[in-house]
């Protein structure tokens, strides 16, 4: 079985792979003073709970956003799981050719979510991904990472309001029943919830309009769902597409090695 491990600012995501099968997800909070034991203490207890036994995982993957626990998590697969992961990241072959000005720029699970829709949905694709950052990916119709844009999360935009506002407060991030507001309340989940919708509609029609009309739209991460249930734009939401792509990844590095010569696990 294979786990992979997306890194994110915010949550860290898991999940178990049997060959092209996942069978289990888990969702963590990322929390960069968190030691390797600590982290490979609550994988090893969490992986029973859906009937993985830790002694099954056979390889890992990682990508990561967070610098801090990227070491974090490389020593917790050795000394936990008795073998180095696959961390994405610079030489590491994702059959993704990257465009950028500065391919090192790119985040690695911008690469991943790149391979993985190319592999589902063919090309040319535009990736948003709901995360800490709302992130919009261009691939092209040969699958070449062309770039995008990176915009302020959902939650973030809720917390900076109301960090930086003397009277407005949280609100539960839901959908009001008109965009006019008529409570304060109401008011703030308009502007955000609405707003950025219409921002990811905008958005999508700019790229569509420098890539090509019949450019397929993918939406993934956290919110997804909830953006999903306001707009039309998206052809398809996939909660596990960062997954997938450190799936297709791996296996890109593993028939390589073996073309090689090389089985040892990565």
């Amino acid at each position: 079985m294979l786990l992979a491990i997306d890194v994110g600012n915010t949550n860290v995501t898991m999940g178990v792979f049997r060959e092209e099968e996942l069978v289990a997800t888990w969702r963590l909070a990322t929390d960069t003073h968190k030691l390797p034991d600590e982290y490979g203490l609550l994988i090893r207890s969490l992986l029973p709970l859906k009937g993985v036994a830790p002694q099954d995982v056979h390889s890992i993957a990682i990508c990561s956003v967070v610098p801090p626990l990227t070491q974090v998590f490389e020593d917790l697969s050795n000394t936990y799981f008795g073998f180095p992961p696959l961390v994405v990241g610079t030489g590491t072959r994702t059959g993704v050719r990257i465009l950028y000005e500065n391919p090192r720029d790119v985040g690695a699970d911008r690469v991943v979510d790149a391979a993985a829709a190319y592999s589902l949905y063919g090309g040319p694709v535009i990736v948003v991904d709901f995360g800490t950052a709302t992130v919009f990916d261009a691939i092209s119709r040969d699958g070449d990472y062309l770039g995008g844009a990176i915009a302020s999360g959902i939650a973030l935009t809720a917390e900076a309001l109301y960090e930086r506002t003397s009277q407005l407060r949280r609100v539960e991030l839901i959908p009001p029943k008109t965009a006019i507001g008529r409570n304060t309340a109401a008011a703030i989940q308009s502007g955000i919830l609405f707003g950025h919708v219409g921002m990811v509609e905008a958005m999508v029609h700019r790229f569509k309009a420098e890539i090509g009309e019949h450019t397929k739209v993918v939406a993934t991460g956290g919110l997804a769902a909830l953006i999903q249930k306001e707009t039309s734009v998206f052809d398809a939401v996939n909660a596990n597409l960062t997954l997938i792509g450190l799936r297709l990844i791996y296996q890109l590095n593993a028939d390589t090695k073996k073309e090689h010569g090389d089985e040892r696990h990565e």
